[in-house]
């Protein structure tokens, strides 16, 4: 499994821990639409950067009085304007009773801050201590996220640790993180930190995409075509393949709280082999012209660049074959085609 993303991985922040009330208020306002609607009528009073400085007026105000939720209200809030570390190291650090439950997603962001340097210098040494921290030996009640993030951190620095990443991915697929089942899911198959289990593997990856993970649908969807089970793959592909890229990405990695890098990836991975279908009539009556139009979009281009790099490679090795006169593509020279394919 390759779960590199490119130089470094790209993490979003840690949410502030659930609290019943809010949640029972969201899903009031949720249904009693009418009470909100003077929201709508009122926009000029509720602009982004109005909203934003009366929040940071009243966390100021709460702060004055020592309120620990208020610090890291307004460390989150301040956290991509790279403002927020000091705010959250102060609830890492407060020995205050009632800042206890905010000690796992404060560290998680913390670390995160490090690990991308913002707002401090960058130590991944010091994002991973952080995060082991949050993660609090797989505690249910502690950061999820962090234990996700940890197994792609130990599956992706140099050298790779695939028996912690797979502990983590481990812990934090039990707790319920949908980005971490299809990551075992991978592991499983590959044989990475794990024994190769395929049963286990099919398990894991089917059970991510049932509940939103595009990344394990993906895979799925590559799993169908060189399992030779095409309709399968054209009608698991399809849908997969026409999700729009720039208005779904954010939105299904809101909802399914999974990296928005992995999210491209399966979808890049279903639209190049819908596409692969339509170009050889696998499964799917053929057809070119769609084909193209699948083969166009971002990811599968991407994937069209390697499966041709592949094919080369293997041919090559198999038939000393010689690349044609003009191609001016680089040679494939690191990686499998299995890792080159994720």
């Amino acid at each position: 499994m390759n779960t590199h993303c490119g130089d470094r991985m790209n993490l979003t922040s840690e949410k502030l821990p659930k609290n019943p009330f809010y949640t029972s208020l969201s899903h009031y306002a949720a249904k009693n639409q009418k009470l909100f609607q003077w929201r709508k009528e009122k926009t000029d009073h509720y602009s982004h950067a109005t909203l934003v400085d009366t929040a940071l007026q009243l966390l100021k105000e709460r702060i004055r009085r020592g309120d620990t939720l208020a610090y890291f209200l307004r460390g989150q809030l301040y956290f991509e304007e790279e403002k927020g570390v000091e705010y959250m190291k102060k609830i890492v650090d407060s020995p205050c009773p009632k800042a206890r439950h905010l000690k796992f997603a404060a560290a998680y962001n913390l670390g995160r801050a490090y690990y991308e340097g913002k707002g401090v210098k960058r130590s991944d040494e010091e994002a991973e201590r952080l995060w082991l921290f949050a993660a609090d030996s797989g505690n249910p009640k502690a950061s999820v996220k962090a234990q996700s993030i940890l197994g792609l951190y130990y599956s992706t620095k140099e050298p790779k640790e695939l028996e912690k990443a797979f502990y983590w991915h481990s812990q934090a697929c039990g707790n319920g993180n949908l980005e971490s089942q299809g990551a075992l899911g991978l592991m499983y198959f590959y044989g990475q930190g794990i024994r190769q289990d395929t049963e286990a593997a099919l398990h894991c990856l089917r059970e991510a995409a049932e509940r939103g993970n595009v990344y394990a649908q993906g895979n799925l969807v590559e799993y169908f075509y060189k399992m030779k089970f095409f309709t399968k793959c054209v009608a698991f592909s399809k849908r997969i393949a026409d999700y729009d890229e720039a208005h779904d990405i954010p939105t299904i990695a809101q909802v399914t709280d999974c990296l928005p890098e992995f999210i491209s990836r399966g979808m890049a991975m279903a639209s190049f082999y819908h596409a692969r279908c339509l170009q050889l009539g696998l499964g799917v009556t053929k057809d070119e012209a769609t084909a193209k139009h699948y083969y166009s979009k971002p990811g599968g281009r991407v994937k069209m660049a390697v499966w041709e790099d592949a094919e080369i490679a293997s041919l090559h090795k198999q038939n000393s074959y010689q690349r044609p006169a003009g191609d001016l593509r680089p040679k494939q020279t690191t990686g499998t085609p299995q890792q080159l394919a994720l």
